[in-house]
């Protein structure tokens, strides 16, 4: 069952709420089989994630990695010739269908690195933020003294110079 919210009355006070409403949204909704293939996602440092990604019975040249703003899409596919048949199995325990996984990133979220290693598939990630847009220290200076307002002396030697 899905409850549907209605984030409108933040959209008059707040801006920018909008994307995380259609985050919540698409995170809600339901599509197809979301636990293949099984995947951790990590805090590997303060600005640094992993995610493990269980790709058993794909090759690397099999899975495809694109990195797009705000999107990470990996995807895994079976050459057609596996697919149509040409094995015959008594049983078949590793899923190796076709997959496709999209991971929302945070802004200023980038793909470091990618291994893949024993039917596991590892991306590492930073978050790399502008340093136009990391906070920094505004030196306050002092105002020159504007020549139409008179200054009050501090003590008397100050009032008898004036």
């Amino acid at each position: 069952m899905r409850t549907a919210y209605d984030f409108s009355p933040l959209y008059r006070s707040m801006i920018g709420v909008d994307r995380m409403a259609d985050l919540i949204d698409s995170a809600m909704r339901s599509e197809g089989d979301r636990s293949y293939p099984p995947y951790d996602v990590e805090k590997t440092g303060d600005d640094g994630y992993r995610i493990t990604l269980a790709a058993a019975g794909f090759t690397a040249h099999e899975l495809e990695i694109t990195a797009q703003p705000n999107l990470l899409i990996v995807a895994g596919r079976k050459p057609e010739d596996e697919a149509d048949g040409a094995r015959q199995y008594l049983h078949r325990g590793i899923a190796a269908r076709s997959f496709e996984r999209k991971f929302e990133l945070a802004d200023y979220v980038v793909v470091k690195s990618a291994s893949y290693d024993n039917g596991v598939l590892a991306i590492d990630l930073a978050r790399e933020v502008p340093e136009a847009l990391k906070p920094r220290r505004v030196e306050i200076g002092l105002a020159d003294a504007t020549p139409n307002m008179r200054r009050i002396p501090k003590d008397q030697a100050e009032r008898r110079i004036a």
